[in-house]
């Protein structure tokens, strides 16, 4: 037997089993890399989620310490009413890294996070909210919109040609009961009057404000809600039903659009039975 010759193969033999082992080990990096990266992402999405206000029972916790871990922030006023200088401040709030003592000084914190609006017909920002004030300049009153605890993310203004409209989804119960109020919770639709200065809650049982729209040259809505089907107190919108109402604003009633024959026949269409 030529010894050269099994000595070659015996390297070239085991240079592919090295090559071998070097790729699986390389691809098992990638595949590490690509978990941890996975999960750091859903980790920074859940802070971001989370962004709420603590729930009560995460309160009452700190409370017995006398401590809190969430202070109130202001955002940049933002002119709604051009012509008799109506601004509006969201109230939003920082979280603390740790619990500070509720006898301590708050810190005086400052959001400059947006600028004067232009007036137009309609307008929408988003943040992290757990008030809403009204600042009425000219003379210098300053509206709280609640007395209780409350947190939303998105705020809209849209304007008539008698009014002023201030709306956005808000949550006031940890539904999901994740520890936070936030936007993963059954909200309801407030709806403000600059004019008449009222603030309408607009809510189904059971169900969240999944989106709105105005009808046509009228202060009535068209509302999405999403329904809660399991009872767990969040809506999931990729397995969980919708239905559409409609809300007169001047009545403050909430309409079923599709009717109960008309549902009923096309969730018997869906099911492939006999109507």
């Amino acid at each position: 037997m030529n010894i050269v010759k099994v000595k070659n193969y015996n390297q070239k033999l085991l240079a592919v089993i090295g090559t071998i082992i070097a790729l699986i080990a390389f691809i098992g990096l990638l595949i590490f890399l690509v978990f941890a990266f996975t999960e750091i992402g859903r980790s920074l999405n859940y802070n971001n989620k989370s962004n709420g206000i603590l729930s009560e029972e995460k309160i009452e916790e700190l409370q017995k310490e006398n401590k809190r871990q969430q202070l109130v922030s202001y955002d940049f006023p933002r002119l709604v009413d051009t012509l008799n200088l109506i601004y509006i401040i969201p109230v939003s709030q920082r979280t603390l890294n740790e619990p500070e003592d509720i006898d301590s000084e708050a810190l005086e914190l400052l959001d400059y996070s947006g600028g004067f609006t232009k007036k137009m017909y309609s307008q929408r920002f988003y943040g992290s909210f757990n008030n809403l004030l009204i600042y009425d300049l000219k003379h210098d009153e300053i509206k709280k919109l609640f007395d209780e605890r409350i947190s939303f993310e998105e705020i809209t203004y849209q304007y008539f040609e008698d009014d002023i409209f201030i709306l956005f989804n808000a949550a006031k119960k940890d539904t999901y009961k994740d520890g936070v109020i936030n936007d993963d919770d059954l909200k309801s639709l407030f709806v403000y009057s600059l004019k008449e200065k009222k603030l309408k809650q607009i809510e189904q049982a059971e169900a969240d404000v999944s989106n709105f729209t105005f009808v046509n040259n009228s202060k009535d809505l068209l509302i999405h809600f999403g329904i809660d089907q399991n009872k767990d107190g969040r809506f999931e919108n990729s397995h969980e039903p919708t239905i559409i109402k409609k809300y007169d604003y001047k009545t403050g009633i909430l309409n079923t659009v599709i009717n109960k024959e008309t549902h009923n026949s096309l969730q018997k269409t869906l099911e492939g039975t006999k109507k």
